[in-house]
């Protein structure tokens, strides 16, 4: 009798020792079958950052060579204008001729911040100082005075707006980018009535006849 009860008594350690060391390895299982789970979720966030440094390239280069070119020589024109109106401002001495000037020095300085504008969103550089042709023109009136100086500037302000409105008749025909070409559309009006106005001033008889070939295509 007492060997059967040494022998139950082994025998329900054993089986409670075996269930024991059964118990962590079925949670070992379920917390590895678990695992992957959470794994899969953080997948999904690496390709959402991707896609948003593509539409800025792609805007800036599909800009033309010819856009851009009509950027840059607009530009120049504008800081011309600014500058030789700042000139005449101070040299001119007909009234006239000084109202003219302080209207460009305004207008063109409102045309280029828009430009400015513009070029930033395209990633165009444009030029921040006169090149070679117009400091030459700004040199030439800075010898003048008086009366003398009226009349060159004046017959500059005529032949030089009679180039920037064609320049802004093509781009705005012809532009292909959608921006540029709206931007010389809605200016090209303002520069028409520029080259008037500078031919009324330079040539008051020949003021009603000049203005017709401007606003031709």
């Amino acid at each position: 009798m007492m060997l059967n009860k040494i022998l139950s008594t082994g025998l329900v350690a054993i089986s409670i020792s075996l269930a024991t060391a059964c118990a962590p390895t079925a949670q070992q299982d379920q917390n590895t079958s678990e695992a992957p789970s959470g794994t899969t979720q953080p997948v999904q966030t690496t390709e959402t950052t991707s896609p948003t440094t593509s539409p800025t390239t792609a805007g800036q280069n599909n800009l033309s060579s010819a856009d851009r070119a009509f950027m840059t020589e607009a530009a120049q024109g504008g800081l011309a204008e600014v500058q030789l109106g700042q000139l005449a401002s101070q040299r001119g001495a007909n009234n006239t001729v000084k109202q003219y000037a302080q209207r460009m020095v305004q207008e063109h300085t409102q045309a280029n911040s828009q430009l400015q504008q513009l070029a930033k969103q395209k990633g165009v550089t444009l030029p921040t100082t006169l090149n070679s042709e117009h400091q030459q023109v700004k040199q030439q009136l800075t010898k003048l005075s008086g009366r003398n100086f009226d009349r060159q500037y004046m017959n500059h302000m005529v032949q030089d707006h009679e180039k920037t409105v064609a320049l802004f008749q093509r781009e705005a025909q012809e532009g292909q980018d959608a921006d540029v070409k709206a931007f010389a559309a809605q200016t090209l009006p303002i520069l028409q009535d520029h080259l008037q106005q500078a031919q009324s001033v330079a040539n008051p008889g020949a003021s009603t006849s000049t203005p017709t070939p401007s606003t031709t295509p």
